[in-house]
């Protein structure tokens, strides 16, 4: 079946975000509402198992203080500190602190020159998707996706596969008809429990993980002089991911 459309998680797939951008958010948001939280790399990169910044806040305090997180007024602190938490991440976003991994901005303008469709499908709000996308691609960007599946689109956050089908079901495709981008184990299952043919671009906080039923594990996109590494179809690979080798490894 012809390739269609490119299905693209956001952080540490368009752009590496965790460590200094959201991990440093979280931290401003705690030290804002006088929370005596603060998550170094190593704290951080555990929680990452945990999709949603609001489901990552309430494991870790159930871990703390398990009687706390339960109570009444739980839900309204974690709301308080997830809008802190963006406030501060958009402004890091749009101080120009992130930028795309390397790639990522030809492949995506490349797809839209053929007419390949594009769409985003992630766990994070639609504000750090709209503040990523503009700061690093310009204002009108978000109009390069057909659909934008983000944050509480859907009940469950990824490794279920509800963001994947709802994306798919609004842009009236099959997931034969697409080829997703991941770079967490997490995110990998989504997109497989989809149906979908999923690249892996490993990140710094996944690299070690394992990625079962990957069309292609690879250390990122590749550019002309510097290609990226891994397996396709669990053989070998190095080179630059393009529109035409997506469509050979999809065929």
């Amino acid at each position: 079946m012809t390739l269609q459309a490119l299905i693209f998680d956001v952080d540490g797939t368009l752009a590496e975000t965790e460590r200094d951008g959201h991990r440093v958010a979280f931290n401003q948001a705690f030290a804002d509402a006088g929370v005596p939280w603060s998550w170094d790399d190593a704290t951080y990169a555990r929680l990452l198992a945990v999709a949603g910044g609001k489901e990552r806040m309430l494991h870790y305090w159930r871990e703390l203080d398990p009687a706390a997180a339960e109570a009444s007024d739980a839900p309204a602190r974690i709301d308080d500190l997830h809008r802190r938490k963006t406030a501060h991440y958009v402004r890091l976003v749009a101080e120009g602190g992130i930028g795309l991994r390397p790639g990522v901005e030809r492949l995506l303008r490349e797809a839209r020159a053929a007419g390949m469709r594009l769409a985003i499908a992630t766990t994070t709000t639609p504000d750090n998707v709209e503040a990523l996308v503009s700061a690093t691609l310009g204002a009108d960007a978000m109009g390069w996706f057909d659909c934008i599946g983000a944050g509480d689109a859907v009940p469950r956050k990824k490794p279920d596969a509800g963001i994947y089908t709802w994306v798919l079901a609004r842009m009236g495709l099959t997931a034969a008809q697409c080829v997703a981008f991941e770079d967490s184990a997490n995110g990998l299952r989504a997109a497989v429990g989809a149906g979908l043919r999923t690249v892996v671009t490993t990140g710094a906080y996944t690299r070690g993980e394992a990625f079962p039923g990957a069309l292609a594990l690879l250390d990122g996109l590749g550019a002309p002089g510097a290609p990226a590494h891994g397996h396709v179809h669990a053989a070998p690979w190095s080179g630059v991911v393009s529109l035409d080798v997506l469509r050979l490894w999809a065929g």
